[in-house]
């Protein structure tokens, strides 16, 4: 009896085996996360939307990638007519390095400037203040200061 019951074990645990085995070969991986490159002192215009990746605050974000040097000293500069905007310049492991939400009292642009203890890679992330979901378009420039 107890052979039986080893036998109808093992049998059962390869069909399980065997039907995940198929059901993963027929999942295709999804790229949840892939920051936009931005080119340095161009200004590009964009959009953000709610389809954008949630904060956690009730807004939404979107995310640039760039390289920056050791000793850059840079600009980054963001305007919108449609939403309060928020730029956060974030450095290696997720570490914030900056963050502006107003450039000068009565406007709701956003202006920082930085420099960049360690080159790398950074991500310049675009982002709506408050909890209520902004959309919308906006334009952002990344400027090194002290060119080559």
């Amino acid at each position: 009896m107890n052979s039986l019951i080893r036998k109808i074990s093992i049998a059962t645990t390869v069909i399980f085996v065997s039907n995940i085995s198929a059901f993963a070969l027929a999942v295709k991986p999804v790229q949840v996360y892939n920051p936009i490159p931005l080119p340095i002192s161009k200004e590009i215009k964009d959009k953000l939307t709610k389809s954008d990746f949630p904060t956690g605050d009730g807004g939404f974000a979107r995310d640039y990638i760039v390289e920056l040097r050791t000793g850059d000293q840079i600009a980054i500069d963001l305007k919108s007519d449609n939403f309060d905007t928020i730029v956060t310049l974030i450095g290696a492991k997720g570490v914030v390095v900056d963050k502006n939400d107003d450039a000068a009292e009565g406007t709701t642009d956003s202006l920082l400037f930085a420099r960049i203890a360690k080159g790398g890679t950074y991500i310049v992330r675009v982002h709506s203040f408050g909890s209520e979901p902004s959309e919308g378009t906006f334009t952002l420039k990344l400027t090194r200061l002290r060119p080559e």
